[in-house]
């Protein structure tokens, strides 16, 4: 005997969506902040980075500077000077030796003769010792600013202007600086300034003499 099935129930509707909340109208947005500074974009070859400001004209390549010191002639060495003071000593000592000769000779005959001859001689021989550097020294052409010993080693004197020596300048260097301003502060001080004078071209790097500062000369080879 078949069990009686229920009847079917009706299915449910599903329960109604609810309606979306209304949404809260946009208000304005803050701004954004602004940009920092940017760096500027590198370039091929940027200048150097220094702290002074940069000129109006823009940062230039610095022009080279030619390096101090001497830049004329070659100069001559510590040992050519001396060779040629030597020489020029050698050639002033002959009228000595020969003024010295004469006046013993006379001496033997007369006492009085002897010493006109000597004081007359030793003033010759003053005047030849003062004007032997500047008469060479004021020649012309290559023997410009050449003794016989600076002749005879092959140096000269030259003005840092590059004009000739004249007698006057040649006098000036010779007698008034080398002779009397050098001989004067040896005999206050013996030899110091003498010796200081001399030797000073072996530490100066442009192989300058005291002299030759005072009055702007270098002796060069030639």
């Amino acid at each position: 005997m078949e069990t009686p099935q229920p009847p079917d129930r009706p299915t449910p509707d599903p329960p109604p969506t609810p309606p979306p909340a209304p949404q809260a109208p946009a208000g304005p947005q803050p701004p954004a902040p602004p940009a920092g500074p940017q760096a500027p974009p590198a370039g091929p070859e940027g200048p150097p980075s220094y702290g002074g400001p940069v000129p109006p004209g823009g940062w230039q390549q610095p022009i080279a500077q030619p390096p101090g010191g001497w830049h004329g002639r070659p100069l001559a060495s510590w040992g050519s000077r001396v060779g040629a003071t030597l020489i020029d000593f050698v050639i002033l000592l002959v009228p000595v030796i020969l003024l010295t000769v004469i006046v013993i000779g006379i001496a033997a005959g007369s006492d009085a003769g002897a010493a006109i001859t000597g004081l007359l001689g030793f003033l010759a021989y003053l005047v030849v010792a003062f004007l032997y550097a500047p008469l060479l020294m004021a020649r012309d052409g290559a023997r410009n600013g050449q003794t016989w010993g600076k002749q005879a080693v092959g140096v000269r004197v030259i003005r840092n202007t590059g004009e000739p020596i004249s007698f006057g300048f040649a006098a000036l260097r010779e007698i008034a600086v080398k002779g009397l301003l050098v001989g004067i502060a040896s005999s206050i001080i013996p030899l110091i300034p003498w010796l200081l004078d001399v030797c000073w071209p072996l530490w100066d790097d442009e192989n300058r003499a005291l002299h030759d500062m005072v009055v702007s000369t270098h002796v060069v080879d030639g």
